[in-house]
């Protein structure tokens, strides 16, 4: 890890002068870090990490980064996908410098006003918010619905969040850590269980706090290969799985015969589309509770020592101050 001075960005047309003012570090930059790449993107250059930001304009405005930038011009972005487009550059991702610095010239159209109740940290997290949401979106999450979350890192608290404000009758949690579960807990689960890395052990447990009957919608966030056993086994005959963490092995299955017999619907998340106004409004009114999600922050010179406390999961979320 090093941190060095450059000079400060220049913005091109179409681009704003931001002063960045909080970074939140996500799973996905620990791998970059101490893996050197993630899933097939792998380094071939020095990266500056960060793609979770707030921060300020010249003219004092206070703005949120989308960290996406796509063509504009492909066929998925003119479908309104722009999360699928193939020429997307995202911010700390391959050769795309993110927001750990304390300028960046970013484009206009990938800044969000950020209302005076949201603080730049909250900013911040606006992206694994955005995250979340879109994987609400796609799991078409209707009121009086059971619903598991399996990985309670930021993103799987937000989705319980989500799901409670969305009517869910029943939210079961999973996860490695204790302290996450019961933060769960404090945002709305009905149940939450421990996990087990390799067993599955929690199936039986997930399985009676349903009356036997499984989950209508699983949510599988931990990027663990027993935690996608666990939402396929824990679905109800119907249901449907949404797998939002990244394998640190790039690899993802599941017991086959079990998914084929329930005749489940498995989708995939990729990042988010058109999710940013929303999930302004959500925090703005108090809706959602990004502020209790930031349990540790750290000056810029301590990145190092705070991607250690993240990789070690202490906390909830570790958010760099600029």
């Amino acid at each position: 890890m090093l941190v060095q001075e450059e000079a400060k960005p220049f913005p091109l047309s179409g681009e704003e002068l931001v002063r960045v003012r909080a970074v939140g570090v996500c799973g996905s930059d620990l791998q970059w870090f101490s893996k050197g790449g993630i899933g097939d993107a792998r380094l071939r250059e020095p990266l500056v990490l960060g793609h979770e930001g707030a921060g300020e304009q010249g003219n004092g405005e206070r703005v949120a980064f989308d960290p996406a930038i796509p063509c504009g011009s492909c066929e998925w972005c003119r479908q309104g996908q722009p999360n699928l487009c193939p020429d997307v550059q995202f911010a700390g991702h391959g050769s795309k410098d993110g927001f750990l610095r304390e300028w960046i010239a970013w484009p206009s159209n990938c800044l969000y006003p950020l209302p005076d109740t949201v603080g730049a940290a909250e900013g911040a997290l606006l992206e694994p918010l955005g995250v979340a949401l879109h994987a609400m979106d796609i799991a078409k999450l209707r009121m009086g619905m059971t619903v598991g979350v399996f990985g309670c890192g930021a993103i799987g608290l937000l989705i319980v969040q989500l799901a409670r404000l969305s009517g869910a009758t029943r939210i079961i949690a999973t996860d490695l850590m204790q302290h996450r579960l019961d933060a769960a807990r404090n945002f709305g689960a009905s149940h939450s269980f421990r996990a087990e890395r390799t067993s599955g052990a929690e199936l039986p447990d997930v399985l009676s706090a349903t009356g036997g009957r499984g989950t209508d919608v699983a949510f599988e966030v931990a990027g663990e290969q027993s935690a996608v056993e666990t939402a396929v086994g824990a679905t109800c005959p119907g249901g449907m799985v949404i797998l939002a963490g990244i394998p640190a092995d790039d690899r993802t299955s599941f017991t086959a015969s079990t998914a084929r017999r329930k005749g489940l619907t498995l989708k995939l998340v990729r990042r988010m589309k058109h999710t940013y106004p929303r999930a302004i409004d959500l925090a703005a009114g108090g809706r959602i509770d990004l502020g209790s999600l930031v349990t540790h922050r750290f000056p810029l010179a301590k990145t190092a020592e705070a991607l250690a406390t993240a990789q070690r999961r202490e906390g909830l979320k570790v958010i760099i101050d600029m």
